[in-house]
């Protein structure tokens, strides 16, 4: 699962800066009250930089804001399961034609441990204080999390909303989650997001190396 990622700023400068180019920018700040500064921590309903096809067809980067809204959900549906993103009718469209990458230096997931001593249960497990950790594709410094978007109306305005996609967990994610993000290599970056290319072989080339440390306060 994702529901917090990381933007350095450094690393992932050329990317902030070309989305903040963009008129959406502006829009977005002033539509929905976001903070466009797209680094550090990047929580549900914070903007960021992600890569897209543009009207034109154009590959580009883009602000967007993270999360789907819907009226069966009170909160931002912020995760999509690749196992089912082609039949739910919510992301149906957007895995057809509005795919999209997320650039990030890593992304959080929170669990019990797996050096942890003396449980066994999902019960016990639940009533230990959860560690936080970072997860990254091993050797790189920019994660590519697949994503999906569309436009939403907000305030009268068409505002471009993203979501991440998810897969089973391989260890050692799997040791603390049952879920995480889809990790593109960056040499599928260019075909995911094209809207004429037929995305379903790509999930299967994802990443599944990865490094898990516990994050630093």
């Amino acid at each position: 699962m994702c529901t917090w990622f990381y933007a350095d700023h450094k690393t992932l400068e050329n990317y902030i800066t070309r989305a903040k180019k963009s008129p959406l920018t502006n829009e977005i700040m002033l539509t929905m009250s976001r903070s466009t500064a797209m680094t550090g921590d990047i929580r549900p309903t914070d903007v960021a930089a992600v890569i897209a096809s543009g009207r034109s067809g154009n590959i580009g980067v883009f602000p967007m804001v993270w999360g789907f809204t819907s009226e069966a959900s009170s909160k931002p549906i912020i995760n999509c399961r690749t196992e089912t993103a082609e039949q739910k009718s919510l992301w149906r469209e957007s895995w057809r034609t509005r795919r999209c990458v997320i650039p990030a230096s890593w992304y959080y997931e929170w669990g019990v441990s797996p050096t942890a001593e003396g449980y066994n249960t999902l019960r016990q497990q639940r009533d230990i204080k959860k560690t936080r950790f970072t997860i990254q594709t091993a050797g790189a410094e920019i994660v590519f999390l697949a994503g999906l978007y569309r436009y939403e109306e907000h305030s009268g305005k068409q505002i471009p909303m993203f979501s991440i996609i998810t897969r089973e967990a391989v260890e050692p994610v799997r040791s603390i989650h049952d879920r995480m993000p889809l990790m593109l290599r960056q040499e599928d970056v260019r075909d995911w997001v094209q809207p004429d290319m037929n995305p379903s072989g790509i999930p299967e080339r994802a990443l599944t190396d990865v490094i898990m440390e516990e994050a630093s306060v």
